[in-house]
Formats: structure tokens, C-alpha cells, sequence
């Protein structure tokens, strides 16, 4: 199965913008008409769907429906609302397997629309057979849009969507068609999400007929309730008035405005054939949202309040007269409204973020395969890359500036967050910006010297590093760590501290400073002062295990400063007999049994 995280449309806004003001709406609509012309009698064939595939200019509409006295009987006889479970399914007509998963292992589908769906089994793959390279519309009205939303799934499963266009399913008037398991699967990836668009009348009961009070999430519950089928909806929704239309995509916020924009008042749904046709032609050419001002003027309202108050008064929630017949509070409506529209935004930007958040570990998988490289050759990824000869660091560049880029963007977003959000962040991002930061920051710190630059950690280091580190040390889980964690084997590890490179780099500079002696006694001492702190720095490190083995390969700039180092301190030019225990360590080259883990 081919699965793209990339969706045919950014938003449903998006979606239903297009579709109302091109001519997608009108040309579906007409190829279901023309098929419902086509019915003049009960259906004498086996299955009570009618299809056909309209060849249009610029796209192939596959359109169903069904007999209307048939999908009467289907809705409002026994057992029109229930469901069959995926485990049943997988028995019976396991065409829909594919949606289980281990997060989400069971679903449930509507039994009349399974039964609709499996009389058209021996054609569906003459039906995939007629599409082309043209876009595909997939169209249904009633339950033919049930059965059309059926289709569109097996046929998601089905096609190779890196080489084909992705289907768009619109429905007109369709019941709903699931239970919350399959919404789930569907919403878990936005681009099968954004391939449904359904268009419902304010006048149609259809689309509102499995919907019980138990599912909407506003009403009250009785606690004594038995438990009841609640249905679920997926996909973009085009709630139409006379007004205007509203798009939807949060299925909270759908299945409240689905009963609250139903104009013929509670209790009156007679399911008779709605005819969209008045729809259609009102909507082509229109704006979605057409401001009402007359309700504008009545709340003084945050952009977010203001784009849900347009949407109801664009499918006639502004009216009072409706008001009055729906015994609708507006004002609880609208902050309702505005709590599910806050909740869905943050699941849709939390599924963003864990994908680009795979991106990345892509490219920390590149970055982690060239600093095995680079320890194969016996220098070390940081003096890699500090080479301006080695061709392959423009390949890393990218990668480095792609992740830099990211959690730029990331640490600022999460220092405009509220407190408590912005633990949440700590909590799921830090392990992460951690292994970014330990990666990452000893490239521009190598960038940084090559480039004659020094004291990167007080000139050079960038807000977003200082950050990620401040964040770790805040962080409750790092304070629990044992102070000595004894490590088996260190290789292939990271520095844990990520100015490491910098400390080497400026200790170079003091120890050539020494070497040269060109420099007055105050400077000297300064610079024997900055030694010996580096060498309690170090020291310090390696009794923690907190460096990685490879400072210590033979061309690796700690390795050249060494050299320097003890030439200097055999010269006495640190002192008389000037020792300690990690120039014990490196001159009895018990280096050798750090990476085991064995010091």
C-alpha cells in the first residue's frame, strides 16, 4: 500500500473554495442527474446501485446512486443504522483490511452501505480500469454517496499514488458512513482525509438520519443511557443555506452544526429525495463564508471567533427565527464551537510537526552516517567537515541548514507558547533538539574557526542552541541522572557538551600563544590560567563518559593539541613538574580503554 503524507488540498477551506468556484460542483451534480434520468423502474439487475463514468474535458467522474425507494428502505427499515465491525468484515468481505492498524485496530461501517458497496464488488475493477491521467471525481448523492465514499477508499488502497492523481469523492445529502474507529483511520492521514468533500443542504434530513443525540458533544447525556451506534465524520463538509455555505473540517465542530443548521427543526426527518440542483447553481461562482455584517455587529470578536460567527451566520445561524425554532443559545454555540475549532487546529499542527519531525531524523540519519564515515578515515567528523576541500560537506551543509532551519523555528515557537504548552513541548521535542543540538552545533563551530573567527561561545553561539541547552537543564528527568553513569561502549556516541569543539579550538589558541611566546607575562598567565581549566574540563568529562571516543583519533584537533600541550609542559613551560590526572591519563595512553568503557 502507497500512502502520501501530502495532502491533495492544505485545508478544507482550501478544498471547498475550489470546488464552488469552479465548475466540479455543476458537473458532478449533472452526471448524477443524468444517471438518476436513466431510473424509470424498480432495478431488475442484482444490485440496486446505478453507476456510470462520465468522460469530461478536463477530469473522469465515476458517479453512483441508487434507486430512491430503495435507499428509503435501506435508512429507515430495521437495522438501517447499524454497524459492521472490521473483525466481521474481515470474514465476510475483507476489502477494507487495510485500515486496521495497530493504533487502530477496529472500525465499524454502516451495514446497508457495506451491503450497497459488496452488490458492486464484480466492477470495481472495471471501474479503476477507467481511470485516466485526467483528475478523478467520484461522485454520489443519497446512499450512492455512502457507496462513492466506499469506493474512494478502496481505490486509495488500490492505486499507486506516487504516479497517480489523487480521487476526490464529493457527496451530496450522503448519511454518514462509520463509527469513530473509522474516522480515525481516515484522519491519520491528512491526504486520504482531504479526497472527501460533502455537500449538505440545511433542508435535508439525510445527512443528519444515524446521528443520535448521544453523538453530538454538546448535548447532555443521561447517565442511566444505554450505550447507542454513534456514527463519526470524515472528510470536508459544505454546509449550505440560502444564505451562503460554511466549510468544515473538524468532526466535532461538524456533527454540532450538522443538527444546529438543520432547518426543518428537530423531529421532522422525513427522508424524501433532495434535489441539489438550486444548491449548486446558488453556490458557483460564490465566496464560502459570505459575511453577514448584521451578526458581525453584535459580538466583538477575536479572528478566530470572527471566522466561526461568519460560518453560522453563512448557513443561517444568524437568523432568529431559526434560533428560536432550534431553542439554539448562540453565544454557547459559538464558544463551543471555538473550543473544538482550538482543539482541531492543535491535532492538525501536532500531525504536521510529527512529520516533519520524521524529516528530520532523516536527516540526522545522514549526518550520523557521515560521522561514522569521517571516524573511518581516522579524523572525525568535526575536522571533516572543518576541511573546505572535502566535496561531500556541501551535501551535509544542506542537510545541517535544513535541521538548523527547523528547530529555529521550533525553539521560537516555543517561547511564544503558554507555560503549559510549553512543557508539553519540552517534554515530546527535547530528546530530540538535544540529539540535533549535540549533532549539529560542533558543524558551526567548525564553520566558525575555519572561517579565522574566535570565542564562538560568546560571539558566535546562536540564541536557539543556548535554548535547548537551558531547557535540558531545567528539565525534571535530566536532574534524576546518575552523576557517573558508567557506559559500556561510548562509540558512535555524542559529546553531550556541544561547545566541546569550541573549548578545543580556543585551548589551541592558548597553547600556540605559549609556544610562541610573543605575548607580555599577563597574557601568558592568562592563557596557562585558560589551559589548566581546560585540562579539569576534560578530565572532568571523561570521568563521566560524557565525550565521545573520537577526539582522540590521530588527526582529530584535540589529538593535535595534545601534542602541543605536552610539548609545552616538557618544556616547563606550564611549571615546575606540572602534572594532573588527565595528563596522567593521556600520557600512560589509557585513551585506548575509554571507548570500551573499560577507564
Amino acid at each position: 500500500m502507497n500512502r502520501s503524507d501530502s495532502p491533495l488540498f492544505s485545508s478544507g477551506l482550501e478544498l471547498g473554495s475550489f470546488v464552488v468556484t469552479s465548475n466540479v460542483l455543476h458537473h458532478s451534480w449533472a452526471a448524477i442527474s443524468e444517471l438518476y434520468g436513466e431510473i424509470h423502474e424498480p432495478p431488475s439487475w442484482a444490485s440496486p446501485v446505478r453507476f456510470r463514468t462520465f468522460q469530461q474535458p478536463n477530469c473522469t467522474i465515476i458517479a453512483f446512486v441508487t434507486w430512491p425507494p430503495c435507499t428509503k428502505e435501506h435508512l429507515q427499515g430495521q437495522g438501517g443504522g447499524d454497524l459492521v465491525s472490521s473483525s466481521a468484515l474481515k470474514e465476510t468481505f475483507p476489502l477494507f483490511e487495510f485500515l486496521s492498524t495497530k493504533t487502530n485496530p477496529r472500525f465499524s461501517i454502516n451495514k446497508p452501505a457495506i451491503d450497497l458497496f459488496a452488490s458492486v464488488r464484480g466492477v470495481l475493477d472495471f471501474l479503476k480500469s477507467q481511470i485516466s491521467t485526467k483528475p478523478l471525481i467520484i461522485a454520489g448523492h443519497f446512499v450512492g454517496g455512502s457507496v462513492a465514499s466506499l469506493f474512494t477508499l478502496w481505490l486509495l488502497d488500490k492505486i499507486n499514488l506516487a504516479t497517480t492523481k489523487r480521487p476526490l469523492c464529493i457527496t451530496f445529502g450522503s448519511p454518514l458512513v462509520g463509527d469513530d474507529g473509522l474516522q480515525e483511520a481516515i484522519l491519520q492521514y491528512p491526504a486520504w482525509n482531504s479526497c472527501f468533500l460533502h455537500v449538505v443542504s440545511d433542508r435535508d434530513p439525510v445527512p443528519r438520519v444515524l446521528i443520535s443525540p448521544h453523538n453530538i458533544p454538546s448535548a447532555p447525556q443521561s447517565a442511566s443511557a444505554s450505550p447507542t451506534k454513534e456514527y463519526k465524520p470524515f472528510g470536508t463538509f459544505l454546509l449550505c443555506s440560502q444564505l451562503g455555505c460554511a466549510c468544515l473540517e473538524n468532526p466535532e465542530s461538524v456533527l454540532e452544526l450538522l443538527m444546529a443548521n438543520y432547518s426543518e427543526g428537530p423531529g421532522n426527518q422525513v427522508l424524501e429525495f433532495f434535489d441539489y440542483k438550486n444548491i449548486v447553481q446558488q453556490l458557483k461562482g460564490n465566496v464560502i463564508c459570505k459575511d453577514s455584517t448584521a451578526v458581525l455587529d453584535e459580538w466583538i470578536a477575536q479572528p478566530l471567533q470572527a471566522g466561526i460567527i461568519t460560518q453560522l451566520a453563512a448557513i443561517g445561524l444568524g437568523r432568529p427565527q431559526q434560533l428560536q425554532q432550534q431553542s439554539i443559545d448562540m453565544n454557547k454555540l459559538i464558544t463551543k464551537t471555538q473550543e473544538q475549532e482550538r482543539e482541531w487546529l492543535f491535532r492538525r499542527r501536532e500531525a504536521y510537526d510529527s512529520k516533519v519531525l520524521n524529516e528530520m531524523k532523516v536527516n540526522m540519519a545522514q549526518l550520523e552516517w557521515y560521522k561514522k564515515f569521517s571516524e573511518d578515515e581516522k579524523i572525525g567528523y568535526y575536522d571533516m567537515f572543518k576541511n573546505p576541500y572535502v566535496s561531500r560537506n556541501n551535501t551535509v551543509e544542506r542537510f545541517k541548514k535544513s535541521l538548523t532551519c527547523y528547530w529555529i523555528d521550533m525553539v521560537d515557537e516555543k517561547e511564544k507558547m503558554p507555560q503549559r504548552k510549553g512543557a508539553a513541548f519540552a517534554t515530546r521535542f527535547l530528546f530530540s533538539g538535544t540529539n540535533y543540538r549535540r549533532m549539529v552545533e560542533p558543524l558551526d563551530i567548525a564553520e566558525y574557526y575555519r572561517d579565522g573567527e574566535t570565542d564562538y561561545i560568546a560571539k558566535g553561539r546562536t540564541k536557539h542552541y543556548k535554548l535547548l541547552k537551558q531547557w535540558l537543564d531545567e528539565d525534571e528527568s535530566s536532574a534524576s541522572r546518575p552523576n557517573n553513569p558508567k557506559k559500556q561502549n561510548l562509540k558512535g556516541g555524542l559529546t553531550e557538551d556541544s561547545c566541546f569543539w569550541a573549548y578545543v579550538e580556543e585551548a589551541l589558541i592558548s597553547v600556540n600563544a605559549l609556544s610562541n611566546g610573543q605575548y607580555s607575562s599577563n597574557d601568558m598567565d592568562k592563557h596557562k590560567r585558560s589551559l589548566i581549566q581546560f585540562d579539569d574540563y576534560v578530565w572532568g568529562m571523561l570521568k563521566n563518559y560524557a565525550v565521545s571516543p573520537e577526539i582522540f583519533l590521530e588527526k582529530s584537533s584535540f589529538m593535535k593539541w595534545w601534542k602541543e600541550y605536552s610539548e609545552i609542559i616538557r618544556k616547563g613551560i606550564m611549571g615546575p613538574s606540572h602534572t594532573s590526572p588527565f595528563t596522567e591519563f593521556m600520557q600512560n595512553r589509557q585513551y585506548g580503554q575509554y571507548a570500551p568503557g573499560c577507564m
